[in-house]
């Protein structure tokens, strides 16, 4: 699958340049800034989690937010994500470095839903632009829809 879609996006980027090259040469400069742009973040992120993943072993990472680990687990997922800030396209692959050294798939679920939806760090732009009530309502909302989510995922999981 992933070699189709490289091989798409390699087709459709030969048909730009055909249609208009000096579009196509402004979007790759465009795209290769964004891509500067993001990889010291990336690149930070995959180092501290391959320093975490290497000071605990699989059997600790599976203890702490295994499948084992339960709903206490889950919990202790969601409160990591809830106050870190990370964007998704280095959540992803952190995810699947934790479920490759046995994190569980319901823990890793909550983790990322409230990476995603939930923002203790961003909270105080939030309020300024939402007001403090919804704000909160929001986050609570969206803190409570991650074990939701989790809890599919589990179910999803077991099938």
């Amino acid at each position: 699958m992933t070699i189709a879609i490289y091989a798409a996006a390699i087709l459709l980027l030969a048909v730009s340049f055909v249609k208009d090259r000096s579009k196509t040469r402004i979007a790759l400069k465009k795209a290769w800034k964004a891509f500067e742009n993001i990889l010291p973040q990336f690149l930070g992120v995959l180092v501290l989690a391959g320093i975490v993943i290497a000071a605990l072993d699989p059997a600790t990472i599976s203890r702490i937010i295994g499948g084992e680990s339960g709903w206490l687990g889950t919990l202790g997922a969601a409160l990591v994500g809830a106050i870190t800030l990370v964007p998704g396209f280095i959540a992803f692959p952190i995810a699947a470095l934790l479920l490759q050294n046995g994190a569980g798939y319901m823990q890793i679920a909550a983790f990322v839903s409230t990476l995603m939806m939930v923002g203790v760090v961003t909270f105080p732009v939030e309020r300024s632009y939402f007001g403090t009530a919804t704000a909160l309502r929001r986050n609570g909302i969206a803190f409570v829809f991650s074990f939701l989510v989790a809890a599919v995922i589990a179910w999803v999981h077991t099938i």
